[in-house]
């Protein structure tokens, strides 16, 4: 099951990763097809990763240890096709160069209680030059992602077609009760703006259920401090805040945001403006029914250099999660 690789062979498995693009009925935004582990996984309760490779078809299940579960310290490897669930800390903690992460199912990470929240993220640490792709994450307290939690320099990372949610627990977990949502954000960025400013490109994803959960302004997307995030062609709904954007904080500076051809649906705010938030462009958003305010502005909201054109009413959800918003726009 555990592959120790020779660096130029990794990398050229890590390059030949089959499209899905072509498969039929399969939808165009968030996860496409089989998620998680195969037939006769491979067992265990932790996972360290220190040698090159590629890591596949693990169901690591830990039984509710108050530990990290999945730790990439080595650069070139690929971890697929792996469930990882039932933990007190965080998933899946990369500390490492030229990782990818595809087609793993993470989830149920509780950390504290419900009234006492405490971080378990999904899939964190300090890459350089990370592929998270065709992943589902959901019912974390923390996180989906997170980097980086010491504000250490990290950069390149890529977020696609990929399903981030939560909801309500459907039994009792952890110190945790049916009936409670687990959560933060799906996206959290920290930085601090002494450190290079860290790259971050979000595609195709889905985003739904970041409301009502363990903190007082649930979103989506917060975006903040020393960072170049860009969206693309993903779908919100279900969300108290869609985007949160965030300029200048002192020494963790601002963020930097781009957002195009993505839409909202049933959603108390779809994009909120904070600290002045400078060069902050967003392009033909699609405001769909349910949201009940477009952009918001706090703490000075927006500032010089924004540009926010082509809002539109977009199609059905449904269609645009099955066709894509090239397809559906046609």
């Amino acid at each position: 099951m555990k592959a120790r690789i020779d660096h130029s062979v990794c990398m050229v498995l890590l390059l030949a990763v089959p499209s899905l693009a072509s498969e039929p009925n399969q939808p165009a935004v968030g996860v496409r097809g089989h998620v998680g582990c195969l037939q006769g996984p491979h067992r265990v309760e932790r996972l360290t990763i220190t040698r090159p490779g590629v890591y596949e078809n693990y169901l690591i299940d830990g039984r509710w240890a108050k530990r990290d579960l999945v730790r990439i310290k080595a650069d070139v490897v690929a971890l697929r096709n792996c469930e990882v669930r039932n933990g007190c800390r965080d998933g899946i903690e990369v500390y490492a160069k030229d990782v990818r992460i595809e087609n793993c199912h993470v989830h149920h990470l509780l950390a504290g209680t419900f009234a006492e929240q405490m971080d378990a993220h999904g899939i964190t640490g300090r890459p350089t030059k990370l592929l998270v792709r065709n992943c589902e994450i959901d019912h974390v307290t923390g996180d989906a992602v997170q980097f980086d939690p010491g504000r250490k320099p990290w950069d390149d990372v890529r977020i696609e077609r990929c399903t981030f949610w939560t909801g309500l627990l459907a039994a009792d977990a952890a110190g945790f009760k049916k009936g409670q949502r687990p959560g933060e954000n799906a996206l959290d960025t920290k930085n601090l703006a002494r450190n290079p400013r860290s790259r971050v490109v979000v595609r195709d994803c889905l985003f739904h259920g970041w409301r009502d959960g363990q903190i007082g302004m649930m979103a989506a997307l917060n975006v903040k401090e020393h960072v170049q995030v860009t969206v693309e062609r993903c779908l919100f709904r279900d969300n108290q805040v869609c985007f949160r954007l965030r300029g200048p904080t002192g020494p963790r500076g601002g963020a930097l945001v781009t957002i195009r051809d993505c839409a909202v649906y049933d959603s108390d705010i779809a994009v909120r403006t904070e600290d002045r938030i400078r060069d902050l462009t967003i392009r033909r958003l699609g405001i769909g029914k349910g949201v009940k305010r477009r952009v918001t502005r706090a703490g000075g909201g927006y500032g010089a250099g924004y540009v926010y054109e082509g809002e539109h009413v977009p199609p059905p959800f449904e269609k645009l999660r099955k066709e894509g918003f090239l397809k559906a726009a046609e």
